[in-house]
């Protein structure tokens, strides 16, 4: 005979599909609905965007993706509104990333 040891007892999650189902639903009922801009909003942030660009000046960044706002701090290396994207450079991991215009909802400067 051999003890099993120390296993937690999951109830909830017992099966793999059924974890991955609550998951699932767990991650929709968290999400935030897409905020609408105004004209306004929209024309703020195309000149924080264009001032961040020629002055190298670094921003606050709140982007909508998959549900949530996610804040990065950075610099903004380019900027294509025909292609809708933009080139940003994260503060911390100093990696570029491609974003789309349409996913910022709020830009600043620090």
């Amino acid at each position: 005979m051999q003890d099993r040891g120390m296993k937690k007892w999951r109830a909830f999650a017992s099966i793999h599909e059924q974890y991955v189902g609550l998951q699932e639903i767990i991650d929709k009922q968290s999400e935030i609905p897409k905020p609408l801009l105004t004209e306004d909003q929209m024309e703020q942030i195309n000149q924080v965007l264009v001032e961040a660009l020629h002055t190298n000046q670094k921003v606050y960044l709140t982007c909508y993706k998959h549900g949530k706002h996610i804040i990065e701090t950075g610099f903004i290396q380019f900027v294509d509104p025909s292609r809708d994207i933009f080139m940003f450079t994260d503060e911390s991991s100093k990696l570029k990333k491609k974003m789309k215009l349409s996913e910022v909802i709020n830009i600043q400067f620090v």
